[in-house]
């Protein structure tokens, strides 16, 4: 069996998601070959050879690829696809819009974010925002996945001598969609599904200014990345982009402090595989200390502060 992972890049380099994605692909086959399409992407071919257990990068180039548009990128990968019996991509933004297009074209089922590799064919996956996990196994030709990135360690990366890059021929463009262009929020503290330290604040911190003027300096003290509950992202305390959960982002970062954030189980689903959870609730009753390593039972805006000068 051979097994193809659709890389994510910024043409230069490969993106960590992608990382983890051959982790699990490696648990499906030992020959795993990865798919770097863009435009001016040879950078990042030359960074996924190096990818530990790659067997083989597939590198296609064309301006209909420059912008990861799915119509494009769907044709391209099903121009391939005959070769592999599994298909892997992390279960991020551009994962889960290209995957299902890519499954209904080749007439085969999806398996979505699945968190562990049972064998070539069966593998976990949660369901009911991650109260319980569900075993699937499919008997498709051709398996169509998206990976839950927490589930897995990420490859390393330098951790092998260069292996081949295959050029493979481009598709043509999509006539049915064209890219209009795109507004990218900058921001220079690490990106949140990959940041090693996260803080994240709920809608206890009231405002808008006070949510930036007390988890600002421990985010600042720590080098870390802020993230929101979604009923802070709800009253506009935080942008959509910070969101944490089931309909945010997934993380899994080596520390993990929530301030204020009460636990509802839309928001456990999307951080409770961090390594080490540090709660700040003054709420005894607060689901998040049931899965918190530590926690501090007090107001937050006394502790973090606190905190911050201990630092």
């Amino acid at each position: 069996m051979t097994i193809l992972v659709i890389a994510e890049h910024d043409n230069a380099s490969v993106k960590g998601a992608t990382l983890n994605t051959v982790t699990a692909a490696l648990k499906c086959g030992s020959d795993v070959h990865v798919l770097v399409a863009g435009n001016g992407a040879a950078g990042a071919a030359a960074a996924a050879a190096q990818i530990a257990g790659v067997a083989k990068v597939l590198h296609a180039e064309s301006e209909a690829l420059a912008h990861g548009l799915a119509e494009n990128m769907t044709a391209q990968i099903q121009a391939v696809a005959a070769n592999y019996s599994h298909i892997l991509f992390a279960a991020t933004a551009s994962g889960k819009n290209i995957a299902p297009r890519l499954a209904a074209k080749l007439d085969v089922g999806q398996i979505s974010d699945i968190t562990r590799v049972e064998s070539a064919d069966t593998f976990e996956r949660p369901i009911y925002a991650g109260n319980a996990m569900a075993t699937v196994q499919s008997s498709d030709p051709v398996k169509v996945i998206t990976v839950r990135t927490t589930g897995f360690d990420a490859a390393a990366q330098d951790g092998q001598a260069p292996v081949a890059i295959e050029t493979v021929a481009a598709v043509t463009a999509s006539a049915k969609a064209s890219f209009v262009g795109s507004e990218i929020a900058t921001n220079d503290r690490p990106e949140l599904t990959a940041a090693k330290v996260i803080v994240a604040g709920g809608r206890a911190l009231a405002s808008s200014e006070k949510f930036n003027s007390v988890l600002t300096p421990l985010a600042d003290k720590l080098g870390a990345a802020i993230g929101a509950s979604r009923a802070a992202v709800d009253a506009g305390y935080a942008p959509n982009d910070w969101q944490i959960g089931q309909t945010g982002k997934i993380v899994a970062p080596q520390l993990y402090i929530a301030a204020g954030i009460s636990g509802a189980i839309q928001h456990l689903a999307g951080m409770k595989d961090s390594k080490v959870i540090v709660a700040i609730n003054k709420d005894p009753e607060a689901p998040i200390f049931s899965v918190a390593d530590y926690g501090l039972e007090a107001d937050l805006f006394v502790a973090v502060p606190e905190l911050v000068a201990a630092l």
